[in-house]
């Protein structure tokens, strides 16, 4: 599989009327509820339920 999944429903309203954005890259727009919503892959979990490859792992974006 070369392309990447595509959202089935919109996490606001349920519905599944979702176009692509053209606000970039994983962004998408709900026709229904006229939302628009990006996802992004975050990263593996660890078999201690912490995540790998997020801003907690390079010190970035945390209580200073």
């Amino acid at each position: 599989m070369s392309e990447r999944a595509a959202p089935f429903h919109c996490p606001y309203c349920g519905d599944e009327d979702l176009r692509p954005s053209e606000a970039g890259h994983g962004c998408w727009e709900c026709a229904s509820c006229r939302r628009a919503f990006q996802l992004k892959f975050l990263g593996l979990l660890r078999p201690d339920g912490t995540t790998t490859g997020t801003t907690a792992d390079t010190g970035e974006g945390g209580d200073e």
